[in-house]
Formats: structure tokens, sequence, C-alpha cells
């Protein structure tokens, strides 16, 4: 079987296309897109759990931190203790984490109009379909094969 010819070289090339797409559009805000990601996450309103960001994003506890100690020095994002339970760390954004959180959004919307703007609705239907169905089948099945 050639690259070219499994299923996960195709998620993986249009992936790091979209990713070098999103790090270039935001690298003109001085961000990246896992930066920008981040702030998309976030509750604007009541901010989010650090606890519950990782999961909500599918990244590691590591990478994660790395992330929110640079969106901290840069004036974007604040921590602040529960007043309810202060082993509990809420992640807040500034007036400017907000602003850059609009930037990031505007960004992804457009990216999707644009994208979508140039299939079908059927074939939008069916790659969010197979995409769905591949996600159910990673998080339920085995699929290795039997050595």
């Amino acid at each position: 079987m050639e690259k070219e010819d499994t299923i996960d070289f195709h998620i993986r090339w249009a992936w790091s296309r979209i990713a070098k797409l999103y790090d270039r559009e935001a690298a003109k805000y001085g961000g990246t897109m896992a930066t920008g990601y981040v702030l998309i996450t976030i509750d604007p309103e009541n901010g989010t759990p650090s606890t519950k960001l990782g999961p909500k994003m599918g990244m590691e506890p590591r990478s994660l931190t790395r992330i929110l100690t640079n969106l901290e020095e840069r004036g974007l994002i604040v921590r602040k203790q529960d007043e309810k339970d202060k082993r509990k760390v809420n992640i807040c954004l500034t007036e400017e984490g907000h602003n850059r959180r609009l930037i990031s959004r505007d960004t992804v919307v457009c990216f999707n109009e644009k994208l979508q703007g140039m299939l079908t609705k059927r074939e939008v239907t069916q790659f969010m379909t197979v995409m769905s169905k591949i996600n159910n089948i990673l998080d339920n099945e085995d699929i290795f094969c039997d050595e």
C-alpha cells in the first residue's frame, strides 16, 4: 500500500497545511494557531477551569502549561482562584484576550466559510459524516490488526 492510499496520510497532509495557514495568519498578531485555539476555547464570560482546558482541546498538560504561561505573560489571560474552592483555578480572558479571541474566532469562521463555499453541501455533509464515523471508530474500537 502506498502512503497516498492511506486515510491517515490525507488527514495528516490536510491538517499540516491548515495548521501552516493558521500559524501564518496568527503570526500577524504575534500568536500561533495553538494560542488562538486556547483563546477560542476559554469561556469568554466565566473563564474556564484550567483542568478542563486540556481535555476540551485534546492537549497534553505540559504543552498547555507553556501556552498558558505565554498568554499570561502577554497579558491575554489571568488565572483566578475559584472563590468557593481555593484548589481550583479559572483561566479568564483579559480585555486584550477578548479582542484576540474575536480575531481568532473570525479567522476560523472566515476559513470555514471560504472552504465550504468551494465545496458542495453534499461534499461537506459527506466529509462531516465520514470524519464523525472515523472519530467514533477511534474512540470505540481497537483497529490494529492482531499479530
